[in-house]
């Protein structure tokens, strides 16, 4: 009986902590707005759209990077454990996780940006961010410009969502309203990374599953890899796919396979969509269709599972996927940010003030 009883009052906890928890969610998000820079640093969006699209002008694949850079931003959450890190998302918890390990983490907070120290090992080093994050000086570039305009006003996490949109429209697709007002995390999380974002070899179910700890529906999931619209792979990552996998376009893959060899030569590049790879349209799910996706992770969307009609339906209208798209943007957008007293607004992205 008394096992009984301590297992139900920790359940009863474990319900109130979560409750309390999302009530923090909720709040959090609260705080931030598309004017948030109205009066502080009115120049501010201006600034960010004009110095993207400068960028996207000289390298169009350079919209894709500043994109990816926000994607693997808002995925990886890194805080110090419980009883210190802010509460502003939850994470999945058992009811037999200690009590040290209820730890609420941190998302589109910068981390992604933070250079190594001598006191941890930031995420840029990361598998899935190693030689293939860009856009960092772009990014650099903007902070330098919004901290002649307003000092330590506007944080390197609206930076980076705001780049996000900026890119995209510059390259052709919808345009959101960005809510704002993050501020920036003090650590960075490199394990943190190499668990949370998916791999180009995960299957549907890790992909949905990868999605939902974050709060994001499988129209999310789908939506959201319509990114891969635009922006290039390594041959690392997509060598199995064109020598392994049987559901691969056999047109497709030979002259995949001529630049990219069964071993060795792993840098080589393809574009993610091979039929559009500088505008940010539907191809993506065209290609998947005709099973003609670059990675393995793709063409899970379409192989007889639970999204195939998803992909069918953004292949043949682009108007619903643009409008799916930009609302998952906005809500990947809200995963687990810093507000109000919680971090920082650094003065170079690149470390903690």
């Amino acid at each position: 009986m008394a096992t009984a009883r301590s297992s139900h009052r920790f359940r009863h906890s474990m319900l109130s902590l979560i409750l309390a928890l999302a009530t923090m969610v909720a709040t959090a998000r609260a705080q931030l707005s598309p004017t948030f820079y109205a009066s502080s640093c009115p120049a501010a969006l201006a600034t960010i759209k004009t110095a993207v699209s400068a960028a996207v002008v000289l390298d169009r694949r350079t919209g894709g990077s500043l994109l990816r850079l926000h994607f693997h931003d808002c995925f990886v959450q890194a805080s110090p454990r419980f009883p210190q890190c802010h509460c502003q998302s939850i994470e999945v918890i058992s009811v037999s996780t200690p009590r040290d390990e209820l730890c609420v983490r941190q998302g589109c907070d910068a981390s992604v940006l933070l250079d190594d120290t001598g006191n941890f090992t930031g995420e840029k080093s990361a598998g899935p961010n190693a030689g293939s994050l860009r856009g960092f000086g772009v990014i650099d570039a903007i902070k330098v410009l919004l901290e002649a305009l307003c000092p330590r006003t506007v944080s390197c996490a609206d930076i980076l969502a705001v780049a996000a949109r900026d890119s995209v429209v510059a390259l052709g697709g919808p345009s959101w309203t960005v809510q704002l007002g993050r501020k920036d995390s003090t650590t960075a999380s490199l394990s943190t990374a190499n668990t949370d974002l998916p791999s180009p070899a995960s299957s549907l179910s890790t992909l949905l599953a990868a999605f939902a700890r974050k709060g994001l529906s499988s129209t999310d999931m789908v939506a959201l890899s319509g990114a891969h619209t635009v922006g290039q792979a390594q041959c690392q990552n997509y060598r199995a796919r064109i020598y392994n996998d049987t559901n691969i376009n056999a047109a497709f893959a030979a002259p995949l396979r001529a630049g990219c060899p069964a071993s060795g030569g792993g840098g080589a590049l393809a574009p993610l969509d091979a039929s559009t790879p500088n505008a940010f349209d539907n191809a993506y799910y065209g290609d998947l269709v005709a099973q003609r996706g670059l990675l393995h992770s793709d063409q899970e969307l379409f192989n007889g599972g639970s999204t195939d009609g998803l992909v069918r339906s953004y292949a043949a209208s682009p108007a619903r996927f643009s409008s799916d798209f930009a609302a998952a943007m906005v809500r990947m957008g809200g995963i687990g940010v810093l507000t109000g007293s919680s971090g920082q607004v650094r003065r170079n992205c690149r470390r903690v003030n």
